[in-house]
């Protein structure tokens, strides 16, 4: 029985590691922002007339 326990708590701990490694593996807070794209005439709908 512990062993089961022991195993359970085992595999939990590695979920909690990896939810922790990826969510602070993210983007350095010194890396720059993508620049916005700005709209263009290429993305304006196409009219019908």
């Amino acid at each position: 029985m512990w062993l089961l326990l022991l195993e359970a708590f085992l595999a939990m701990m590695v979920l909690v590691f990896i939810v922790w490694w990826t969510m602070f593996s993210g983007r350095k807070p010194d890396a720059q922002a993508a620049p916005e794209r700005t709209a263009t005439q290429d993305d304006a709908p196409l009219r019908k007339d």
